[in-house]
């Protein structure tokens, strides 16, 4: 099976998810194109069989060049099997409302593209205080202070499940 696999990423961890998730396909025997959508334009989408956008969500929404993806490859989107993991921070956590706000913004970007994922998994990201400016490393501090109180506020950590992740990317190529 031909699979593509792409993604939108601000710090690194989505990149690192979707290097991930080739890995493992292509592992698995499939062929695999992993690809930055910002490189995706004018793409030729009909030689995949399947589809991974992995991408992650800051200040609410994705980045724009997954929004522009989806709207401009959204009937192709429609007719092929297609894994969309949505990366966060929030999706560390166990707060029914931020779940809840994790659903709301798929839904967003579903009607703003025109393009609903068919399978959409939440994927815990990644705090990197060691690469924020003093802005973001400021509010990320508080965001994980309250989401992981026990958390080092000045050490990196990856909060991405690995084995479930591969669970899951094993569980929906087979499907």
């Amino acid at each position: 099976m031909k699979l593509l696999v792409g993604y939108a990423t601000t710090e690194g961890q989505s990149r690192k998810i979707a290097r991930h998730v080739a890995d493992r396909l292509a592992d698995a025997g499939h062929m695999v194109e992993l690809l930055s959508l910002t490189d995706g334009e004018g793409l030729a989408l009909d030689r995949f069989d399947r589809a991974v956008l992995v991408a992650s969500i800051h200040a609410g929404q994705y980045r724009k060049e997954l929004t522009s993806f989806a709207q401009d490859n959204a009937l192709w989107l429609r007719r092929q099997p297609v894994l969309f993991l949505s990366v966060s921070l929030a999706a560390a956590g166990h707060e029914s409302e931020d779940w809840r706000g994790l659903d709301r913004i798929v839904e967003d970007f579903a009607e703003v593209t025109g393009w609903t994922p068919d399978r959409a998994e939440q994927v815990a990201g990644a705090y990197r205080p060691s690469e924020y400016d003093l802005f973001k490393r400021f509010i990320m501090r508080r965001i994980i202070a309250t989401k992981d109180p026990g958390a080092d506020l000045d050490t990196d950590r990856e909060y991405t499940d690995w084995p479930a992740l591969d669970a899951l990317v094993d569980d929906w190529i087979v499907g």
